[in-house]
């Protein structure tokens, strides 16, 4: 059987930047969602630090979920 072409190391970089841009995403999107509402600069700023803080509470959340898969399917 082939095994995994990264190492371990690697898989953690990967997902780590994977979580980052996630949580970036969501932030970007609550900051330019605010703006095109016609928010000023400081309501830009709050909706986007809330869209960060949102972001990674829901990457903390969802990667406490997963884990409860990749427990039972790990061999």
């Amino acid at each position: 059987m082939v095994g995994s072409s990264m190492s371990d190391e690697e898989t953690r970089l990967a997902n780590n930047r994977i979580k980052i841009g996630f949580v970036l995403l969501v932030g970007a999107s609550a900051g330019l969602v605010a703006v095109q509402a016609g928010a000023t600069l400081v309501q830009g700023a709050v909706a986007l630090l809330a869209g960060l803080v949102i972001g990674g509470l829901l990457t903390w959340y969802l990667g406490r979920w997963a884990q409860e898969f990749t427990a039972v399917n790990r061999r």
